[in-house]
Formats: C-alpha cells, structure tokens, sequence
C-alpha cells in the first residue's frame, strides 16, 4: 500500500485516516438492523470487497493512527449515482418498484454524508460510523416519494432485477439488497442531519 508505506518510511503529522466504506457489508436482509457492531457480513461480491478493504485500512493503527470507516448509504443527489436512474422512469411515465419494493434503502443526501466526513475529521473520532440518514425507507416509499416530488403517477409492475443491472451494473445491488442500517452511532457523537426525512432530501434536491 503506497500510502502506509509513505507515511511508515518518512516524518510526518498525520493523527488520522478517514476511509470510505459501504453498507453492503451487511448482508441482505428485510428483518435485520444493522448497527456498526453487527458481526454479520454479507457472502457477495460487494461484501468481500468492502471486508478487504476496511481490513486494509486498519493496518494504518500500526502507525498508532486513528482510523475512522464510514460505511456510506444509497448517496442521493441530482447531479450522478444512482436517483437520476430511478427518476428517468418515472419522469417518462414508466416508474414502478425495484423487485419486491419491500427492501430496505438505507439513503443518504450528498450534503449530508460530506458534513459526516467533516465531522469525524474535526472530532477526530476512531472506528467505523455508519452514513446513512435516520429513516430508511422501502424501496417502494423511496420509488413513491420520488413520482411525488415528481408529480408522476405509478401504475406499471415492478422493475426486474436484470433491467437496472444493465443500466447501473454493480451498482444495482443497492437497489436490490435490503439493507436497514441504523444511524445511531454518529447521532450520539454529535453530528445532526440537515435532511433526516426522504421528503425533506428530496425536496431539497428537486427544488434546484
């Protein structure tokens, strides 16, 4: 690793690493609430990669460093990711629920998950936070209250799961696995959110 070897062969004043992370750790589940102290992790592709990498990121307390991981939601925002391609549809009269529609989204808005990374910067906090916002919502709230600030009615069945795997790729998992992850954690550190609810997020990011 360039990084740790940098920072390990020469002075520096580094106190801190702040590394991103994903709730696609956790395993899919409609029952389940993660916190950051769930043992559990998921057996896919987006698990495994998310495991190797926090664990690369933990060999930087070797160099009595504090490491913080924050394991991003579903990051909404109207300029990329993944709400552009769930309000296409929809803005063409063909919106409808990603599979079940009864999957946990554990989402996030932009301006949110940023002030999180300031946070735990300026608090200099340790461990793994999770950054998502305290309401979660099922895919078909989600779906629903997009075609509301939208004022585009649903009528169409659901979308399988294959459609969004072409147009989003990996990316589709987020979309598909339910993840209802708690926020808890960096609530109780302090930190508040600006848009805690899907409305208020949403109707910040379609009032531009």
């Amino acid at each position: 690793n360039l990084l740790f070897n940098t920072l390990k062969k020469n002075p520096n004043q580094v106190k801190q690493i702040v590394s991103a992370s994903a709730i696609g750790i956790y395993p899919d589940s409609l029952t389940e609430v993660y916190t950051e102290d769930s043992t559990r992790q998921d057996s896919g592709f987006l698990g495994h990669v998310v495991e190797k990498w926090e664990a690369s990121i933990e060999k930087f307390r070797l160099l009595n460093l504090r490491v913080a991981k924050i394991r991003t939601g579903l990051v909404l925002s109207g300029k990329g990711g993944a709400l552009p391609e769930i309000a296409k549809p929809i803005e063409m009269y063909l919106g409808s629920a990603f599979g079940s529609g009864r999957q946990f989204q554990s989402w996030i808005h932009l301006e949110d998950i940023a002030s999180i990374y300031q946070f735990v910067i300026a608090n200099n906090l340790d461990g793994v936070y999770n950054g998502v916002a305290p309401n979660p919502v099922t895919n078909k709230v989600l779906t629903k209250s997009v075609a509301k600030v939208l004022r585009k009615p649903l009528f169409l069945p659901n979308v399988p799961r294959f459609v969004m795997k072409l147009a989003l790729g990996e990316m589709h998992e987020l979309l598909f696995s339910s993840q209802n992850v708690s926020s808890h954690k960096i609530e109780s550190a302090g930190f508040k959110f600006k848009y805690p609810t899907i409305e208020q997020a949403l109707d910040e990011i379609y009032s531009q």
